[in-house]
């Protein structure tokens, strides 16, 4: 039975960099055993068996991963041929535990994995995407600071926490701002120094940190990123090359597995997806992973509607969940080399594997009620 980590795990989203680096080298000689079980394609009239494989996730086990939960509980990932599907819980872009060869595929975003490839040529691919739209903004409270534009980020204090201070230099550069017109203020993920004045803009996902603060009584101002010169894709499903290749048939049925997972979210009642979410993220507490209290229900089913909006789009409607179109992969090539990673597409991207089981699959497609 596919099942999640029962591991306690303690990292920060966005986890550094450097530590993707020190392990970059070490990649090439772990490369043999990275590929987890391996993949075993079902002979003529056989089932698939494919093993176990270990995904990282970027975040703690909230809504962000509703997909995933409802691929457990469905039975998706068993009837895709897996014994277990481990789910290890985040803060973590899995950058590194891929280079590593520790977990075979990590939910991540196309900043951390491009900045990955480009400045240390890490053998990575984005092979599907959920969030068509980058989650991240800038939080300020109206009644505060109130930043609206990227400019109007100058001369104020702002919170980012230490693990997303690349992505945040990303927003500067993208729109011409040196870090010295500001003040970077390190936070943690309570978005509590905005509320009491202590900084004047926060780092944050429009999917979480920004709904708990207006629910909270205070309206807000929100700098998305997506919309101010950084539209890159997010919560991507990025694999080594190596597993890539030697893998194909194991990634087709895990996609495959995740299609359905998200199907549910957006066909099922708002309300029914809250009760999944509360029980694997109860199920993740007691598991001694990293939490933030008790989930509120509201803020969860605004969250997973807020969500929605960054996953569906008129492109994957037309062309399915995670696809990644050549606009898009445009766009956030674009947006990575206004940050200073210049790459092209075949460096980061190979859509392959989603390509072929839509064309396979068609009926996929139809994720919407």
């Amino acid at each position: 039975m596919a099942s999640h980590s029962k591991s306690p795990r303690r990292g920060r989203r966005g986890r550094l960099l450097a530590l993707a680096v020190g392990l970059a080298a070490s990649s090439l000689l772990l490369g043999a055993c990275a590929s987890g079980s391996g993949s075993a394609a079902p002979s003529a009239g056989a089932a698939a068996s494919y093993g176990d494989i270990s995904v990282q996730y970027s975040w703690i086990k909230n809504e962000e991963f509703a997909g995933e939960f409802y691929a457990y509980d469905k039975g998706y990932y068993d009837e895709a041929g897996f014994s277990e599907v481990t789910g290890v819980a985040g803060p973590d872009t899995g950058v590194a535990k891929l280079l590593s060869g520790s977990v075979q595929v990590a939910l991540s975003d196309a900043a951390s994995v491009g900045a990955a490839v480009a400045e240390q040529d890490a053998p990575l691919k984005i092979i599907g995407t959920t969030f068509q739209k980058n989650p991240f903004t800038i939080l300020s409270l109206q009644n505060g600071a109130n930043i609206e534009t990227p400019e109007d980020l100058i001369g104020k204090k702002i919170g980012v926490q230490d693990s997303n201070a690349s992505v945040f230099k990303a927003l500067l550069a993208a729109n011409g701002i040196d870090e010295s017109e500001l003040t970077i203020v390190p936070v943690d993920f309570d978005p509590t120094p905005l509320i009491n004045g202590e900084v004047d803009g926060f780092m944050a996902y429009l999917t979480n940190e920004a709904i708990t603060v207006e629910l909270s009584g205070y309206p807000v101002t929100n700098l998305a990123y997506a919309e101010n010169g950084l539209p890159y894709v997010a919560e991507t499903f990025t694999v080594t090359d190596q597993y890539l290749a030697e893998n194909k048939d194991l990634l087709k049925a895990f996609l495959i597995a995740e299609i359905k997972g998200w199907t549910d979210v957006f066909q099922a009642e708002t309300t029914d997806t809250v009760d999944v979410v509360v029980k694997h993220y109860n199920d993740s507490a007691a598991a001694g992973d990293l939490t933030f209290g008790d989930l509120d229900p509201e803020k969860t089913a605004k969250a997973i509607e807020a969500e929605k909006l960054l996953i569906s789009t008129d492109e994957t409607q037309a062309n399915g969940l995670f696809t990644i179109s050549d606009d898009l992969q445009k766009q956030t090539l674009a947006s990575l080399k206004a940050s200073g990673w210049d790459l092209k597409a075949d460096q980061l991207f190979d859509t392959s594997i989603i390509d072929e089981i839509y064309e396979e699959q068609p009926e996929l497609k139809d994720y919407l009620p």
